[in-house]
């Protein structure tokens, strides 16, 4: 899927077969394969480090907060009373951390398949993290997403999928079964948000994520960010309700609490939260 170069050459990142992304990488930190993926941990002059697993960016420092600030704000701003949080996957804390921003929840419950994520990430990238992981509001659970939430009684106002692309051990994080047991575990009005593709290369992706959505949640959506290095076009996340209260929250609303929280963002802001429902008319046509 990918080709790693030497440090001075250039990591060639392939998430289609008519496209690729090219990093040069300047020194590899980090590179192992663990039971599950491999990992690798390289330097980028303009990414700055950069983490891939099984040769695709996960994140880099200089744009993961795009990403990561809208997978959290978004549905804890629009739910308005969030106290229970469930990220899945995201073994790079940097959810975790937007998500702990918030005062008002009460426990952040990281559910991440492998701990070399985690340790890796906290020895090479701990900005992204930041501290969260020694939060007294963090549990970290070491296990298999998809069990998880089939297995638990527990239930959660907001449950973020931070997985990768659907191959290897995510590959299930992207089916009906996995929805419904979300679905299951989610409060009345909880809401559940994941990532589903670049819409250029990974259309199918993002269709199919949006309609198993539509097909199993009250409320289902597509929302957008822009990633630089999760390159071809829009960003799209996936979202899912179990009622239809907290997308039409008005935004005068949103703009109250994010206020009231006094927590500072690059990426995030009331009118990024109201434009990022409304996607292009090309994506509108993907959804029918």
């Amino acid at each position: 899927m990918t080709s790693v170069a030497d440090d001075g050459g250039w990591f060639t990142e392939t998430i289609h077969e008519d496209c690729q992304q090219r990093l040069r990488n300047t020194r590899t930190l980090f590179e192992s394969r663990t039971s599950l993926q491999h990992i690798i941990i390289f330097e980028n002059p303009l990414f700055g480090r950069v983490l891939a697993l099984d040769g695709i960016v996960q994140t880099t420092e200089r744009d993961e907060y795009c990403y990561h600030e809208m997978l959290a704000h978004v549905p804890i701003l629009a739910h308005g009373s969030v106290r229970d949080v469930a990220i899945i996957g995201g073994g790079d804390g940097g959810a975790l951390r937007e998500v702990l921003k918030h005062d008002a929840v009460r426990t952040a419950t990281l559910v991440e398949i492998d701990d070399r994520v985690v340790d890796i990430c906290r020895e090479y990238l701990p900005g992204l993290s930041d501290g969260a992981f020694d939060d007294p509001r963090t549990e970290l659970v070491i296990a298999d997403g998809i069990r998880f939430v089939a297995e638990t009684e527990r239930r959660f106002d907001i449950i973020i999928i931070d997985s990768t692309d659907p191959v290897g051990p995510a590959v299930e994080l992207f089916s009906d079964g996995f929805y419904r047991d979300c679905r299951r575990i989610l409060t009345e009005d909880g809401i559940v948000v994941c990532q589903s593709g670049n819409i250029f290369p990974q259309r199918a992706e993002a269709c199919d994520t949006y309609r198993r959505l539509r097909d199993i949640f009250v409320d289902a959506s597509l929302y957008v960010v822009d990633v630089p290095t999760y390159g071809f076009g829009y960003m799209t996340l996936g979202w899912g309700a179990n009622s239809a209260r907290a997308r039409s929250t008005p935004i005068e609303t949103v703009r109250t609490r994010f206020e009231a929280t006094s927590i500072g963002t690059r990426y995030y802001h009331p009118g990024i939260h109201r434009a990022c429902f409304e996607v292009p008319v090309y994506m509108e046509e993907l959804k029918n």
